[in-house]
């Protein structure tokens, strides 16, 4: 084989498999995205299921219900919409009615969204990115408080 020869084909193999190890890295990627969703949003799309994702907003006021072993229901809201959310386990300290919350999981069957891990704000001035921009979208932020409105007006 030519020295010419030889050159070009150890580059295309060489281009052959860092593309395949492309497409394998990123394949692999995929599986690990999970996207920020608002309830409004949410209740616009229908996701695939057993689609991980992050629902984010307030705790709902009174939706709070605890059951059996560490379950525990409860709605997350950005104002407009409220989404019906069940996880099993220890919540973080700072969970509470009224507040941020960020859930991960994925949409059950029954409507329910089921949580797989709870995020709570960690501090008084502290809401996470994704859920204030949100509740700006919807109309139901107000700019300088330490929380959203939380009445159904949007004067």
């Amino acid at each position: 084989m030519a020295p010419k020869r030889r050159r070009m084909t150890i580059i295309l193999v060489a281009l052959g498999l860092l593309s395949a190890a492309t497409v394998l890295a990123l394949t692999a990627l995929e599986d690990g995205v999970v996207f920020f969703i608002s309830p409004t949003d949410l209740a616009a799309q229908t996701p695939k299921p057993g689609q991980r994702l992050r629902l984010g907003g307030l705790v709902e006021e009174g939706s709070i219900q605890r059951g059996d072993d560490a379950q525990i229901t409860f709605e997350v809201t950005d104002l407009e919409t409220a989404v019906p959310v069940t996880y099993t386990g220890i919540l973080p300290d700072l969970f509470r009615e009224g507040q941020g919350v960020v859930v991960e999981g994925a949409m059950g069957a029954d409507g329910r969204f089921a949580a797989d891990s709870v995020l709570a704000k960690h501090d008084e001035n502290y809401m996470p990115a994704e859920v204030a921009e949100a509740l700006k979208k919807s109309g139901r932020w107000q700019e300088g408080a330490e929380t959203p409105a939380t009445t159904g007006s949007t004067e």
